[in-house]
C-alpha cells in the first residue's frame, strides 16, 4: 500500500474516511480453481461455527459496516450476516473482531461500541458502550479482556457481564495487544493531536493481575502490528508515522528482558508496511507492502520480493488461517464499491476469491472458538 493510502487509513479510522482516487483493481493472472457463489440463505437455517468472518469497515459516517461469512462446510458466501440475524445494521466503521469463548466481539470504531454476538447464530447478546473510538480487543482470561482506544485509556471488560468495569489511563492512542505470561503488551502510538515528531512511540507492559502499566519499551514511530513467534519473541511493525517522519521498521523484542533485540529497517517509505501476521507454527511472518511479503523469523534481512504481487489491486486486510496456514488477503478497491477477498495457499497460489462488503479490513477464524 502506498504511503498516502497508509496515511488515509489511520486518519480514516480516527477522524474521517474520504473517498480516494485509486486506480481500478485488476484481476489476478493466476487461474481460480474454485468459484464460490454468493447464496441467498434466508430460506434455510444458518450457523456460523465453521468458517471465516470478513469484517468490512464500511465508509466513515455512512453506518454501512458489515460482516461477510465464508461457510467452510457448505462452500458458500453469506453477506451482511449481522443485519440478517438482527434486523438492524452493525454500525459505523467495524475495526476488528475477536472470538472469546463462543462469543464474537465486534469492535465498531466510530460508533464507540462493541457488539457482542453468539457465534452460533450471530444474534446480538449485548452491546458494550463507554468506549472512545475503540480499536482492538484481547482476552486476558475467560473473565476479562482489554480494549484499546484512540485516546486516554484502555478499557477493562468483564466478559461475564460484557461491560466496562474499569479503565487504565494512558494519555495516548493505543492499538494492538498481545499476551505474554501474566502481562499484556500494548502498542502506543502517542497523542493523536500531536505530529509524529512529538509522539512517544512505545510498548506498554501491563500487569494483568493489577491492571497497572508497570513498564514500557521504546519502539519505532507508529507501532501498528504486534505478533509473537514460536520462541516467545515479540515482533512489532512500525510505519514510521503518517507524515513520513522516519523509515518504517520491523523490530524484535525480548519480552522477558523487555529489550529490543533486532531492528530491520525498510529501504524506503514509498510503500508503508502494514497488517503484521504469523503462521500457525510461529516461524514465518507475513505483512503487506503493496503485495504480500513472507519472512522466516530466522531471516537476517527483510525480503525483497513479494510472495503475492498486488497486480494493481489495493491489498488492505491480511491474516493467516490458524489451522491451515492459508493466506487471506482483501482488496478494498476504491473504498466505495464492494471489495474482494482472496484465499492463497502457503506457497502463494490462488485458491479462490469472493465478494465482500465495503472496505474489507480484517479476517476472523472460527478455529479460535473454545469448545
Amino acid at each position: 500500500m502506498k504511503k498516502i493510502n497508509d496515511y488515509i487509513y489511520y486518519i480514516t479510522i480516527l477522524c474521517s474516511l474520504l473517498t480516494l482516487f485509486i486506480l481500478p483493481a485488476s484481476c489476478s493472472k493466476e487461474p481460480i480453481r474454485e468459484e464460490i457463489i454468493d447464496t441467498d440463505t434466508t430460506t434455510r437455517v444458518v450457523t456460523y461455527e465453521n468458517g471465516i468472518f470478513v469484517v468490512n469497515e464500511g465508509n466513515y459516517n455512512w453506518g454501512n459496516a458489515s460482516v461477510t461469512f465464508l461457510d467452510n462446510s457448505k462452500n458458500v458466501v453469506i453477506q451482511d450476516i449481522f443485519t440478517k440475524s438482527n434486523g438492524r445494521t452493525l454500525g459505523d466503521v467495524a475495526e476488528s473482531m475477536t472470538i472469546a469463548g463462543k462469543l464474537g466481539y465486534l469492535v465498531i470504531n466510530n460508533s464507540n461500541l462493541i457488539e457482542v454476538v453468539s457465534i452460533k447464530d450471530f444474534k446480538s447478546v449485548n452491546t458494550i458502550s463507554g468506549l472512545h473510538s475503540p480499536r482492538f480487543l484481547q482476552a486476558v482470561d475467560s473473565g476479562k479482556a482489554y480494549v484499546t482506544n484512540l485516546q486516554n485509556f484502555i478499557s477493562v471488560i468483564d466478559l461475564h457481564t460484557n461491560s466496562v468495569v474499569r479503565t487504565i489511563k494512558t494519555t495516548s492512542w493505543t492499538e494492538n495487544l498481545i499476551r505474554y505470561d501474566k502481562f499484556m503488551l500494548v502498542t502506543s502510538i502517542g497523542m493523536f493531536s500531536e505530529p509524529t515528531s512529538k509522539r512517544k512511540a512505545q510498548i506498554f507492559v501491563i500487569d494483568t493481575e493489577t491492571d497497572a502499566i508497570v513498564d514500557s519499551i521504546q519502539s519505532g514511530k507508529e507501532p501498528i502490528g504486534l505478533i509473537m513467534d514460536k520462541k516467545q519473541k515479540v515482533w512489532v511493525l512500525c510505519s514510521g508515522g503518517y507524515d513520513n517522519f522516519e523509515t518504517p521498521s520491523l523490530i524484535r523484542i525480548n519480552p522477558e528482558l523487555r529489550i529490543v533485540e533486532k531492528v530491520f529497517a525498510f529501504p524506503d517509505s514509498k510503500e508503508v508496511p502494514s497488517r503484521l501476521c504469523i503462521n500457525p507454527t510461529g516461524d514465518t511472518i507475513y505483512y503487506l507492502k503493496g503485495g504480500v511479503y513472507q519472512m522466516p523469523v530466522i531471516s537476517a534481512a527483510l525480503p525483497t520480493t513479494p510472495l503475492i504481487k498486488s497486480e494493481g489491486r489495493l491489498f488492505y486486510g491480511l491474516n493467516i488461517h490458524p489451522a491451515t496456514g492459508r493466506i487471506y488477503v482483501s482488496d478494498a478497491k476504491d473504498y466505495v464499491q464492494n471489495g474482494t477477498a482472496y484465499q492463497y495457499s502457503v506457497t502463494g497460489k490462488l485458491i479462490t476469491q469472493y465478494t465482500t462488503g465495503r472496505i474489507p479490513g480484517s479476517f476472523c477464524f472460527t478455529q479460535n472458538i473454545t469448545k
